[in-house]
């Protein structure tokens, strides 16, 4: 798919990106980016402190199982 794309492409488009956004606004967005991988990664490595519910047991009765 990105067999013809190689870094003097990449380059032409960064060039492309920093004339319409302006310096400030690609920082703003890079930054944006990172933070949102950065919140992916750290949810995918959180493990739910709890099981799911059951199909056979709705949400309501599984918290009172757990309070007990």
């Amino acid at each position: 798919m990105f067999e013809g794309l190689n870094p003097i492409h990449l380059l032409m488009i960064l060039i492309v990106a920093l004339l319409l956004f302006g310096p400030s606004k690609l920082g703003e967005l890079g930054k944006g980016l990172g933070d949102g991988i950065r919140h992916f990664k750290k949810a995918m490595k959180d493990e739910p402190t709890s099981p799911p519910p059951t199909e056979n047991q709705p949400a309501a009765e599984s918290k009172a199982a757990e309070q007990k």
